[in-house]
């Protein structure tokens, strides 16, 4: 990793106020401790308890207590403006904002700091209001450097915003990495080794932008047809609402929520299908770890990312939002696909991401 990063005399800041449990934090962590190797990298977030995901190399910039792990990410973002005005200096400063954008821009111009921000989620889904719209237009303008992670990303901020961004795909683990983390055992009571039931996968926080509801409907759909056992990980505000669904359809015996996990690859191994359900998305790793996995790979066709993940439906099945009719009949189709294996896809590629990061942010 240390031979293609460029020698740079400016300090870099990563700047992610509310690290939680998504595919944008663990991006951010592999980012953070591959940049950290060669460059001054510091890290700024209101999460004192994700410190143990970074090399010492990362200098880690938090509260001293966990107040604020819990907090509401306004909250976060304010007390981590506080933060970045508390460890200003006049160095050369390059600001890498995963989140809180605007705030983030607005502070590099008080600072004179270089700005590069790394947009996660369609603008899609706010940008079709004329006010939010020109809002943040106003302030994407004033960035350095946009990032994006799809190429249908990139077409949706140029028709929204006529601003061009840099396509950088998320970072991946090498297959033998992921080998080596699926080796743990997976209870058996979540998924079966039974070739007479279906083991389907669902991985995302508990909130309304993932519509877990849209597979818990399709799944009462099949209850008295297919035998499934169907595992979803995660938490986050929607628990109550689709565990009470799972209560009132007599789902308890097939369905189980589960809460975040650390390794979540041996239940990639374990599992037979993959479903997101999501409104909308940036690009959703789950899904690229799901095709690396070799798993049959169901999805909403939102923007942004999974119709471009599956390579417009070579590596999977897509269908529209909510609609879990659809969804049941493909969960039936897919059982039938070829046996898994894995696959490797540069697009993804670890290493070859990661130099486009670093190649951005020494190129201010």
């Amino acid at each position: 990793m240390k031979k293609f990063l460029k020698k740079f005399d400016k300090r870099i800041i990563f700047f992610c106020p509310s690290m939680e449990e998504g595919g944008v934090e663990k991006n951010l962590i592999n980012i953070c401790n591959g940049i950290a190797y060669n460059h001054k990298v510091s890290l700024i977030t209101a999460n004192k308890d994700k410190k143990i995901k970074f090399t010492n190399k990362v200098n880690f910039i938090s509260p001293t207590t966990d107040y604020f792990d819990k907090k509401s990410r306004i909250m976060k973002s304010f007390f981590c403006i506080y933060l970045l005005l508390k460890n200003f200096n006049y160095e050369k400063v390059t600001l890498v904002a995963f989140q809180s954008n605007v705030l983030a821009i607005i502070m590099s111009k008080i600072l004179n700091y270089k700005v590069i921000i790394r947009s996660n989620q369609s603008p899609n889904n706010y940008a079709l209001n004329f006010i939010k719209r020109k809002i943040m237009g106003f302030f994407f303008k004033r960035a350095d450097k946009i990032i994006v992670n799809s190429k249908d990303f990139k077409k949706e901020f140029k028709k929204f915003f006529n601003l061009e961004t840099f396509v950088i795909y998320n970072l991946i683990e090498k297959i033998s990495d992921l080998k080596k983390y699926s080796k743990k055992k997976v209870n058996e009571y979540y998924f079966s080794d039974s070739k007479k039931i279906i083991n389907i996968l669902s991985i995302g926080r508990l909130v309304p932008q993932k519509s877990h509801i849209t597979i818990l409907k399709a799944l009462t759909l099949l209850k008295n047809k297919k035998k499934f056992k169907f595992c979803l990980i995660g938490k986050g505000s929607e628990y109550d609402n689709l565990q009470k669904f799972i209560d009132e359809n007599k789902l308890n015996n097939q369905i189980k929520i589960l809460s975040f996990k650390a390794n979540i690859y041996p239940y990639y191994k374990k599992a037979d299908i993959f479903v997101q359900s999501s409104l909308y998305e940036g690009l959703p790793n789950t899904l690229i770890e799901a095709l690396t996995f070799g798993l049959p790979i169901i999805s909403t066709n939102c923007k942004t990312g999974p119709k471009e993940i599956l390579n417009n439906k070579k590596y999977g099945k897509l269908f529209k939002i909510k609609d879990h009719t659809t969804l049941s009949k493909l969960i039936v189709k897919s059982k039938k696909q070829l046996k898994k294996k894995y696959i490797y896809d540069e697009r993804f590629d670890f290493n070859n991401n990661l130099k486009k990061y670093e190649n951005i942010i020494t190129s201010l």
